[in-house]
């Protein structure tokens, strides 16, 4: 299955970050932007999420579906790349502006990418 596949409009999810120390934390993030077949991409405001991230590249993501039951999907994840400006960054502020609000989309400031290293089923 194609990673755009995956991610139905309306589903939602968690990533689970830790810090360098192990101290984990969890945060509720809608669905991923799909950059290529092996690579995904988030906005995020500067919280601790992304501050786990720079500290501890590794995270997961917790895909919900917008479906009764428990479909979804479990992402093993590593954070490639953070950039502060470019495309994807804009793309990401007017979804979130459309989608949340446009307090929230100016709250994104960041845009980091991930290379999936792994896919399986919630269940």
């Amino acid at each position: 299955m194609r990673l755009a596949e995956l991610f139905p409009e309306g589903g939602r999810g968690i990533i689970a970050t830790a810090d360098a120390a192990g101290v984990v934390n969890q945060a509720v993030f809608a669905i991923p932007h799909v950059v290529d077949e092996q690579t995904l991409a988030w906005g995020f405001s500067e919280g601790r999420t992304i501050a786990n991230l720079r500290e501890n590249p590794h995270a997961s993501y917790l895909y919900l579906a917008p479906s009764r039951g428990y479909n979804g999907w479990r992402l093993t994840l590593t954070m490639a790349e953070e950039a502060g400006e470019g495309e994807m960054l804009e793309n990401i502020r007017e979804r979130t502006a459309q989608v949340a609000s446009p307090q929230a989309s100016a709250a994104v400031t960041r845009v980091a990418y991930f290379k999936v290293e792994e896919v399986r089923p919630l269940m």
